[in-house]
């Protein structure tokens, strides 16, 4: 009788529905907000990039601010939003860019195999573009693998889908 392996998926995505929700309650909020009366302050999703607009950095700031909360309550993984230094707008005003990252890139699945084979754990990794498979017999060694992967620091942050 063959022994079933168990596997899953170790993905970093970013949920953009999530996002355009977050930014439609953070833009409603900065309109209602008696700091912000009569000033520029914009949120806008541009492709896989966030552009944040206001009058100066400080205000930039705290835009920034309401839209984090924001993606944290929609459970938006906001270690995946790579901002750009603030630079000057038409007018004056001061712009930054948000860069959601979705996928894990090379580097990031090197880090992910290397701290999973030096656990010594009994499981195979297997790198499938901005992915990388887990599979072994045990059920907890995968359940091992994804407390150790909770404490690796890393830009991004994982999930485990398709645990199986």
């Amino acid at each position: 009788m063959a022994v079933k392996e168990a596997s899953f998926d170790i993905v970093s995505e970013v949920n953009l529905e999530e996002v355009k929700n977050a930014i439609q309650v953070a833009t409603k909020e900065i309109k209602n907000r008696f700091d912000f009366k009569g000033s520029i302050a914009q949120i806008q999703l541009e492709n896989q990039r966030l552009m944040i607009m206001a009058e100066d950095d400080y205000k930039v700031e705290q835009v920034k601010d309401v839209l984090m909360g924001k993606l944290v309550k929609r459970g938006v993984p906001v270690k995946n939003i790579q901002f750009s230094t603030s630079e000057k707008a038409l007018g004056g005003a001061a712009r930054q860019y948000g860069e959601l990252v979705n996928g894990i890139d090379r580097e990031n699945a090197k880090k992910i195999n290397a701290a999973i084979k030096d656990s010594g754990l009994k499981v195979k990794t297997q790198i499938q573009d901005e992915r990388i498979r887990v599979t072994g017999k045990s059920r907890d060694d995968l359940q091992e693998v994804i407390a150790l992967l909770k404490g690796v620091p890393l830009p991004i942050e994982l999930q485990f889908i398709n645990y199986r």
